[in-house]
């Protein structure tokens, strides 16, 4: 596409080629002035079409050759805003959105599963029925979020922060490593109650990062 458009600003007409008679015409001085702005302003025209089809089908190949880029973005990776959207059933699996901020954003449903998400900031979001399973979510930010019937088996959380009101009700841990996760006292007691399995990344029992009696 981008090639079509190069090929056809090529052949834009310049006005200077072409023959005008001088036959009942004003003097040449007058038509060689007039004829060199018709050229200048033809030109500028082209060349603004041709930069606008450019642009336009150079994006139209990138989003067609990674439609994921729609989603990317908001902190230091990729241009589009995932902070503070409605983002819910939207597929993020496998992605790598290392430092992510999907801060306040409603992520209910969506898929996060095996992403890279060291780092990334879910403060106060959304993410009731989402699914974290296999996730690397070392040093993310679940304050104040809602963790509510929240898939995160196998998830790796080592140092994630869940200060604050953030909810796992109704979550499923199995295998999760919670090592250095700061807990509530009744967080640490609800989670204890449905833990079991071990960490296939890391090869820890979830109830023993959880420091279950």
């Amino acid at each position: 596409m981008a090639l079509l458009n190069v090929s056809m600003c090529s052949k834009i007409p310049n006005p200077s080629r072409q023959h005008l008679s001088l036959s009942g015409y004003p003097p040449p001085q007058v038509l060689k002035t007039q004829s060199e702005a018709s050229r200048n302003l033809a030109l500028q025209i082209g060349e603004s079409v041709c930069k606008a089809s450019l642009i336009a089908a150079l994006s139209a190949s990138l989003f067609a050759a990674d439609p994921a880029l729609a989603y990317i973005g908001g902190g230091p990776y990729g241009s589009e805003v995932t902070r503070g959207q409605d983002l819910t059933g939207k597929d993020f699996s496998g992605l790598t959105l290392v430092k992510q901020d999907f801060k306040t954003s409603i992520l209910r449903q969506a898929n996060f599963h095996a992403a890279k998400l060291l780092g990334a900031s879910f403060f106060d979001a959304d993410l009731t029925g989402a699914d974290l399973s296999d996730a690397d979510l070392r040093g993310a930010d679940f304050s104040l979020a809602n963790v509510t019937k929240v898939n995160l088996s196998n998830a790796n959380l080592e140092g994630a922060f869940t200060t604050g009101n953030t909810s796992f009700k109704g979550s499923t841990i199995t295998g999760a490593d919670f090592t250095d996760v700061p807990l509530r006292d009744d967080q640490r007691e609800y989670l204890c109650k449905i833990a079991d399995g071990v960490n296939p990344t890391t090869g820890n029992e979830t109830r023993e990062t959880l420091f279950c009696k």
